[in-house]
């Protein structure tokens, strides 16, 4: 589910496994603007629900996967100047 979108600037998102409070992902990524012209790009996730305790392991990975694409973005973007 879609929870915010602004065009340049924000997308969040929902994710749900089942029902609500059993094991919630919201997701973001945000584009900030910096005063030289260049900008950041941020991306994240917080969790909540009685099943997170037993997604421990899921989550640790989740986070190497947003560096791989951090990684992968960089490269392109870079590539692209």
């Amino acid at each position: 589910k879609i929870l915010k979108y602004k065009e340049n600037c924000e997308l969040r998102w929902l994710g749900r496994l089942f029902i609500p409070k059993i094991f919630d992902g919201e997701h973001y990524f945000l584009i900030k603007e910096n005063s030289d012209g260049t900008c950041t790009f941020i991306q994240g996730e917080k969790f909540c629900g009685i099943l997170i305790p037993f997604f421990g392991k899921m989550i640790s990975n989740t986070k190497k996967g947003f560096e791989a694409m951090n990684q992968e973005l960089k490269k392109r973007v870079e590539n692209d100047l």
